[in-house]
């Protein structure tokens, strides 16, 4: 087992930091682990995800931690640029502070969570766009998440110190944890924030309160008789709240309100769209009845029980639509096409008689796929030439 020093705790600048690699190993996944003597990057765990950065310029894709040993994941083409001997290391710390300030967040929001509620934090998600935290209670109301989000920013503002306890030398049994951790665990640091929240934890964390800036709860949903509360913290919040008003900024344009009127004329065009859609309906619902009328009387004026019919702009839906009512009105057979879409649809109201044997031989010639039964068959063809020559053999 190769034992790698860890840094990542102290570490958390992108200046170059100087190492050796000591072994390369093809991974499971088909990509190559690195192994370290001394490293930067944060290994995931703990609800954390795993740091990004560059060995000797080539890109991490993850950093893990598996029986004792860290290993730093490069892809395998990559894998050639690196060798046993001098490495440099960078981080990526623009993400690590992003990590860290959620992480930090997280803590403080379920210290709140508890002391507020009495409901305890039973896992933790950090994802590449919110967090989510599923908390042990059936339902949580708008006026507590408000009430919790505003406790979490009071603490914030309060800069409250953050302090890192190894355990040992200090002895787990002394510090209020919020959490026990199970039996058999081992703990290796406690983290504390001051007046707030003590628990273990081997993640990366600030130096206070402050340091988290902005803190917004997104929304909590049940799930699996919990809630699951999402939430955003740091310059990850700044960002989104920056796309949030880009797109509020071109809404309130296309709408002609201002910014803060937006939502309600979005609930007032989709109110409209809905009494559109409704009429719409009613009218095409018309359109396709008319249509099969029209495919009725072209089926009474031929000399032959079969009626082929393309429509240009019509999709298949609408063509099957125009068919089932068609077939239901008139002892015929319809072949209908959609040219739009290279589908077509036909319908047998004449006992006897199965479209199967009828039209399977001319589409299989002209390149096409379908199936079906005696009374309605389907299928497409791949050119508009090869459905207009599979019609015009069908109505031969």
């Amino acid at each position: 087992m190769i034992q790698t020093e860890k840094f990542c705790y102290e570490y958390t600048t992108a200046t170059p930091f100087e190492t050796e690699i000591v072994e390369l190993r093809p991974s499971d996944d088909g990509n190559t682990v690195v192994f370290l003597e001394k490293s930067v990057f944060y290994p995931e765990g703990g609800g954390q995800l795993g740091d990004r950065g560059t060995i000797n310029g080539v890109p991490l894709l993850d950093v893990r931690e598996q029986d004792g040993e860290i290993l730093h994941l490069v892809s395998r083409s990559d894998a050639g640029k690196l060798k046993p001997g001098k490495a440099e290391l960078i981080l990526d710390s623009r993400r690590r502070r992003d990590l860290t300030q959620l992480h930090t967040g997280q803590h403080l929001l379920s210290a709140t969570l508890l002391r507020m509620t009495g409901a305890p934090t039973v896992s933790m998600h950090m994802g590449d766009e919110a967090c989510t935290i599923d908390v042990n209670i059936a339902e949580m109301s708008e006026e507590t998440i408000l009430a919790v989000e505003e406790a979490v920013a009071d603490s914030i503002e309060e800069n409250h110190p953050v302090i890192v306890h190894p355990c040992p030398p200090e002895d787990l049994s002394s510090f209020p944890l919020r959490r026990v951790p199970p039996q058999g665990d081992e703990v290796i640091r406690v983290v504390e924030i001051e007046a707030c929240d003590c628990i273990a934890c081997c993640g990366t964390h600030l130096k206070s309160t402050a340091e988290i800036g902005l803190f917004r709860i997104l929304g909590a949903e049940k799930y699996k008789g919990m809630m699951r509360v999402s939430f955003l913290a740091g310059r990850r919040l700044l960002n989104n709240s920056r796309l949030l008003r880009r797109n509020a900024v071109i809404a309130s344009r296309v709408l002609s309100v201002p910014v803060n009127e937006t939502g309600k004329a979005v609930l007032d065009l989709a109110e409209k769209l809905a009494q559109a859609e409704k009429r719409l309906k009613v009218f095409e619902e018309a359109a396709v009845r008319e249509k099969a009328e029209a495919l009725i009387g072209k089926a009474a004026n031929v000399n032959h029980a079969i009626t082929v019919e393309s429509y240009t702009d019509e999709d298949i839906n609408e063509v099957l639509n125009i068919g089932k009512i068609a077939q239901k009105k008139a002892k015929a057979v319809f072949v209908l096409a959609s040219g739009r879409d290279l589908k077509f649809a036909a319908f047998s109201s004449i006992e006897g008689f199965d479209l199967r044997s009828f039209l399977k031989s001319a589409l299989e010639a002209h390149g096409g796929k379908g199936g079906g039964s005696p009374t309605f068959f389907q299928g497409s063809l791949g050119t508009k030439e090869a459905l207009g020559a599979f019609l015009s053999e069908i109505k031969q």
